[in-house]
């Protein structure tokens, strides 16, 4: 088709979108049936396993493999001197872009170390226990060099990084004169937040399990939250026609943005098995998952806002300073949320980095958006203490009614209803606005609230519908699950849209040899896939039209294309429903065991564009693509401190949001719970400690990096506003992947501020911060 039609025009009458279906892979998952990347039987399978390095900066002198290559079943160990060569490395801009690859620097390309936990060997050996033991027998000698640890290091230079994100998003921006408003403001505050560094940690660790089917021909089966990116990336680095590698990735055990980009890791896994001849399969240990697929980085955020003595804000200042490693310019664009969430007519914001023997960070469970907003939105709670105004008061007053970072009206926003919502099912109206006055018993007791916000990053992607006259049908998309429910709500929309109940559809997913789809990442997913998959269905529907109009034995022959209708797997005519006939007798009379469609669906601006400019629409060209697209929602909190030991439990929690059509809404309610604690586990506990002597990570395990358990969250209330988007894409579908997470860490701290009169500004609130923190 070359243009997408409205869903909402144009679709059957949906039957099972929407819907809390029960996750189709769900018997797979629990009968040990589903196969993840490291656990494929692969015939001749050999075992790798990394030797990391001690030290964080430095040389390496020698490397004695002498003892580690005599143990029994050794087949070989690789290093710096002896791996298999790349065709092209990430060392330089140029092969980093052709690669797209996270981090400019590829290990055992040179004896230099720049972090703790950086790769210097691969053992292979026949069994993992083999493999594991010859490397802790190999000895690395290294000249040591004084690391820099952190921004904080007096050390660490602070430079101006130009752009950040590898050039993708401008270091400083501006708007109006923020600085003249601000100093002309009759209301000025300031504030400095910090965000520990946070460590993804997904149950399933990086693995790679790599097979060389002839000398230039490699299947993968790699743990990403993207088999096309990886495809790239491996086709660019190995010198191969990407159809010459091929991806599986069937399920994920988490990603949350540490396996949205192709790590050395995996091209170590698959250098090593072209070095002996046979599949390798690696896992990362626990501890090497801290050192092998980037972290959200250290960051220091200072805020400035200026508004009247009404609470109309009327300049924001934002300055982020933080870590990064020897080679990128990789930060969180924190400031976009802070650029767009309010109405206010003055911004600016400004970007800072210091090189750290680190590995380079990159996205983490709604990267930018997650520590901006909690910046943002815990200097509004202190605007509206200062000026005692209710907290949605003062967010209602500064409401952006179009965006301000261009004056482009919303293709939708539900934010008022979202607040509205939130805070009848929360119980806002009976808060007591004073700060630290409300007990239960001995303990304090605080509400707070905050909005939340994420941008349509726009995508595209292709899906392939294989209909038969059975009446089943093969749905296909290279898409991954990250296990929010891929499976299952593609499912729903090929049902709803080929008019068959769900047990007739078999979802096929995570292949490069499907039709191409986009990451599992920043929120693009749901939207772009639902859309290739109804766009794949409407292709075989117009082709079995236009078979039966040509048929002189169907009821339709001769009718025009445009007077026919689908509803519920039947070709019918618009105006006389009861002349026409199913698609399985349609098929069987034409010999047709199946028929075939496939699908391009485009998600944000590109599909508004091609709507405005698609000859059904008004023609105006000139206002193709003019809306701006981003989901809201808003987090209520309650929050019990104990004055005495400065420990905080949240006892109550709902969350609203406005994200368009929901296609589940149980695998939805699900992923707006899976971001909340994420933010929750931020605020309250979540911090990855790095000694600053050495840069290393002292606290590498799930036993001291602190994460929440059933024990900490309680239960949790979730509604979705009822929201229709004709401009996101065909299906009027959002993501809400990160939106869950977005604010919710300035929520928490905003009850606790309500609950103890004392304002911390650094995360994770940890109970010494509480007791240690005099009131603003």
């Amino acid at each position: 088709m070359e243009t997408e039609p409205s869903f909402f025009e144009t679709s059957p009458t949906p039957n099972v979108v929407g819907k809390p279906l029960n996750r189709v892979d769900g018997r797979d998952k629990v009968m040990g049936r589903a196969k993840y990347s490291a656990e494929y039987p692969i015939p001749g399978l050999t075992y790798g396993v990394l030797k990391t390095s001690d030290i964080a900066k430095g040389k390496i002198q020698n490397i004695d493999t002498s003892a580690a290559a005599k143990q029994p079943g050794v087949l070989a160990i690789f290093t710096h001197l002896n791996i298999p060569k790349l065709a092209v490395t990430p060392n330089d801009a140029d092969g980093k872009k052709a690669i797209g690859a996270p981090m400019g620097f590829m290990p055992l390309t040179s004896d230099i170390i720049y972090y703790a936990g950086q790769p210097v060997a691969v053992v292979v050996a026949d069994t993992f226990e083999r493999a594991t033991h010859a490397a802790e027998l190999v000895r690395v000698t290294y000249l040591t060099e004084q690391p820099i640890a952190a921004y904080t290091d007096p050390k660490a230079k602070i430079f101006d990084p130009q752009k950040i994100q590898d050039g993708k998003t401008d270091g400083k921006t501006r708007r109006g004169d923020a600085r003249a408003a601000l100093a002309s403001a009759p209301v000025q505050m300031t504030a400095v937040y910090t965000h520990a560094i946070n460590h993804h940690n997904p149950m399933e660790p990086g693995a790679t399990t790599a097979v060389w089917e002839a000398p230039d021909r490699l299947t993968v089966y790699e743990s990403t939250q993207g088999v096309t990116r990886t495809q790239k990336a491996l086709s660019t680095m190995l010198g191969l026609p990407q159809d010459q590698v091929r991806v599986i990735t069937k399920y994920i055990g988490g990603g949350f943005g540490c396996k949205g980009s192709c790590w050395p890791h995996s091209v170590l896994t698959v250098l090593a098995a072209k070095g002996v001849g046979r599949p390798v399969k690696l896992s990362l240990t626990r501890k090497q998952q801290f050192t092998g697929m980037g972290h959200r980085e250290d960051q220091t955020q200072t805020l400035s806002l200026g508004a009247t003595k009404e609470g109309k804000l009327t300049a924001l200042i934002h300055e982020k300073t933080s870590t990064t490693s020897p080679w990128d310019n990789y930060a969180e664009s924190n400031s976009k949320i802070i650029n767009m969430l309010y109405d206010c007519p003055n911004f600016e914001a400004s970007y800072q980095l210091a090189r750290g023997n680190v590995m380079t960070s990159t996205y983490t469970r709604a990267p930018g958006e997650a520590p901006g907003s909690f910046a943002l939105e815990s200097l509004m709670d202190d605007l509206a203490y200062r000026l005692n105004i209710d907290p949605i008061e003062i967010r209602l007053r500064n409401h952006a009614d179009k965006d301000p970072t261009n004056g482009r009206p919303w293709s939708s926003k539900s934010l008022k209803e979202c607040y509205a919502r939130g805070a009848e099912l929360f119980g806002w109206s009976k808060r007591n606005p004073k700060a630290g006055v409300t007990r239960n018993g001995r303990l304090l007791v605080g509400m707070g609230m905050a909005t939340a916000s994420y941008p349509v990053h726009n995508s595209q992607g292709t899906a392939r519908v294989r209909l038969y006259a059975d009446g089943h049908a093969v749905v296909q998309s290279g898409a991954t699950d990250l296990g929010t429910g891929t499976y299952t709500v593609m499912t729903q929309v090929a049902a709803d849209s080929l008019g068959l109940p769900p047990e007739k559809i078999r979802f096929e997913l995570g292949d490069t040899k499907l039709p191409t789809a986009p990451n599992s990442g920043g929120s693009v997913a749901a939207g772009t896939v639902s859309s290739s998959v109804y766009m794949a269905a409407q292709d075989v529907w117009q082709r079995l039209t236009k078979l039966a109009i040509k048929d002189k034995k169907s009821p339709l022959f001769g009718a025009k294309a445009e007077d026919v209708v689908i509803e519920k797997g039947r070709l019918q005519l618009k105006k006389n429903k009861a002349k026409g006939e199913d698609f399985m007798a349609l098929m069987k009379r034409s010999e047709l065991t199946d028929i075939e469609g496939t699908g391009n669906g485009k998600y944000g601006a590109g599909y508004e564009t091609g709507q405005t400019a698609s000859p059904a629409s008004s023609g105006n060209v000139e206002q193709a693509g003019q809306h701006s697209m981003h989901s809201f929602g808003a987090h209520f909190c309650e929050v019990q401190v104990d004055p005495d030991l400065g420990t905080v439990r949240v006892t109550r929690w709902v969350s609203v949001h406005g994200a368009g059509r929901i296609l589940n809404a149980k695998t939805a309610r699900s992923q707006i719970i899976g971001g909340s604690i994420f933010g929750i586990g931020a605020a309250l506990m979540e911090a990855t400690h790095r000694d600053h002597n050495y840069a290393r990570y002292v606290n590498a395990d799930l036993a001291d990096y602190h994460i929440p358990v059933n024990a900490d969250i309680p239960e949790m209330t979730v509604e979705f506003i009822d929201e229709r988007d004709p401009y996101i894409n065909a299906m009027g579908v959002k993501g809400i992947g990160e939106i869950s997470m977005v604010g919710v860490s300035a929520a928490v701290a905003n009850a606790i501020f309500h609950a103890t009169g004392k304002r911390v500004r650094d995360l994770p609130i940890t109970p010494d911060k509480i007791l240690g923190t005099k009131s603003v």
